[in-house]
Formats: C-alpha cells, sequence, structure tokens
C-alpha cells in the first residue's frame, strides 16, 4: 500500500496551491479519502473528507469556501485545491485512506510540507 502526496511548498498568503496523492496497492474506488494535517505543536486535524463515488464532500469550518477536495477514481488520485491560502494553513498534509471492505484499517501516506509565508 502506498500514498504518496505531493503539490506542497512555499507560498504567500492569499496564493494557492494544489495538492495531490498518488494511491496504490489497495481500492481506491472503495475507499473514503481524507486530506489531514498537523502544524507545530498541534494535533493532527481533518481538512476535508470524500466519498468512494465523490458525492459527499466534507470541510473542516476553517477551510470551507477556500479548499476543495477532489477524487478521480480511473487514476488512482486524490487532490486537494487550496486557495486564499493564510499563514495558519501551514502544515504537513497527509493523505488518508478508509476502506470500506477493510473494516479498522487506515492507511497514510508520508506528508508534504506546505508553508504560507510572505
Amino acid at each position: 500500500v502506498q500514498l504518496v502526496e505531493s503539490g506542497g511548498g512555499l507560498v504567500q498568503p492569499g496564493g494557492s496551491l494544489r495538492l495531490s496523492c498518488a494511491a496504490s496497492g489497495f481500492t481506491f474506488s472503495r475507499s473514503n479519502m481524507r486530506w489531514y494535517r498537523q502544524a507545530p505543536g498541534k494535533e493532527r486535524e481533518l481538512v476535508a473528507a470524500i466519498s468512494v463515488a465523490g458525492l459527499s464532500v466534507n470541510y473542516a469550518d476553517s477551510v470551507k469556501g477556500r479548499f476543495t477536495i477532489s477524487r478521480d477514481n480511473a487514476k488512482n488520485m486524490l487532490y486537494l485545491q487550496m486557495n486564499g491560502l493564510k499563514a495558519e494553513d501551514t502544515a504537513v498534509y497527509y493523505c488518508n485512506a478508509v476502506p470500506q471492505y477493510i473494516p479498522g484499517v487506515k492507511y497514510w501516506g508520508q506528508g508534504t510540507q506546505v508553508t504560507v509565508s510572505s
């Protein structure tokens, strides 16, 4: 099983980034997918979630209206479009998979750093 995030980097406040997560080794199309983030000294928090077919999405209040989660089941890819970035969005962003067909199992990526600073 592999979840490989990419797309992080340094961006100025108000800027945009698009994170990607490439999934392999499990049935992506039968897995709920999530983005989490963890800032220094803080607990990991759920940022956005998307259902297996992409019909249901949810966001943390802090990113509603600025971030968009999406998926491409044909390519086994998860995305997070981040607009209007703020300094408080600085964190390591993690891709998370919750296979519906394996109760109690979660998979994690290694994370990608997002830094919002002028």
